[in-house]
C-alpha cells in the first residue's frame, strides 16, 4: 500500500509524519528543522504557481518545494 505524501494533503489537513526519504542534504535540512517523525503538519498558503507551499509544523511556517514535499511520508 502506497503511503500518502504530505503533498496530498488538503489545506488546513493535518499529517503526521512517519519518515522523510530522498537525498540526503534534504533530508538533513528537514531534520534540522524539526520534522521529525511523529510531527504534526499542516498545509497553511498554497502559491499562486501551486509550488512551493507553506506548511506550519512545531510553530514555525517554511515553504517547501512540492519535489521535496513528495519524500515526505505520513502515516
Amino acid at each position: 500500500m502506497k503511503q500518502k505524501t504530505v503533498n496530498e494533503l488538503k489545506l488546513e489537513e493535518v499529517g503526521i509524519v512517519n519518515k522523510i526519504i530522498g537525498e540526503e542534504t534534504i533530508k538533513r535540512r528537514l531534520l534540522d528543522l524539526g520534522l521529525i517523525e511523529g510531527t504534526n503538519i499542516k498545509p497553511v498558503l498554497i502559491s499562486p504557481l501551486g509550488n512551493p507551499r507553506a506548511y506550519e509544523f512545531r510553530g514555525s511556517l517554511i515553504a517547501i518545494r512540492k519535489e521535496d514535499a513528495e519524500n515526505i511520508k505520513l502515516k
